[in-house]
Formats: structure tokens, C-alpha cells, sequence
């Protein structure tokens, strides 16, 4: 089962990821929100539309901006509107 990991702890793991250009992107229900604080970083992707971004924090530990989702994605990414994704050092495996 894919998992997301940073500083010792699953952030989400779920059998239901999708992937988009080489990134695990896992459902909404996977991620345990007690690992997560929004952000205020947004980013613009052409053809997915406007990402917004949450920090990981572990055991006192922020990762800035370290996973992304998609709350309203374009036409052609609605299969991945609100899954979530990782960078930044937060290790996924399947």
C-alpha cells in the first residue's frame, strides 16, 4: 500500500492513489490531517489549475509547503481534484 512518510510518521497511505507525472497523489480520506496546517502558498499548473498547499509537522518539526492538492482542478486533472501529493523531503513508497 503506497504510503507518504516524514520524520517517522505516515502521513497517508491509502491502495487508491492515482499518478500524475511520476507524483502518488492519494485520496482526501488517506491523509491524517493531524500531520497537516494549511498554508498560504498557492501555485498555478497550465493544465491542472491552482494548487494550494498544506506543512507537514511531526513532533514539533514543520515542513513548509511540503504536500499540494488541487481543490478545483481543469477539465483534464478532475480525476485528482482534492488528492493530495508530497515533495520536500516526505518519503513516498508503494
Amino acid at each position: 500500500m503506497p504510503q507518504a512518510r516524514w520524520n517517522g510518521a505516515v502521513i497517508a497511505e491509502s491502495n487508491d492513489c492515482k499518478t500524475v507525472e511520476g507524483n502518488y497523489y492519494f485520496p482526501p480520506e488517506a491523509l491524517k490531517r493531524e500531520f497537516v496546517q494549511p498554508s498560504s502558498t498557492h501555485t498555478v499548473c497550465s493544465w491542472k489549475g491552482t494548487a494550494s498547499y498544506y506543512d507537514v509537522v511531526v513532533e514539533g518539526q514543520i515542513n513548509r509547503d511540503a504536500c499540494w492538492y488541487y481543490p478545483e482542478c481543469k477539465p483534464d486533472a478532475k480525476h485528482i481534484e482534492g488528492y493530495v501529493a508530497f515533495w520536500r523531503g516526505v518519503e513516498v513508497t508503494a
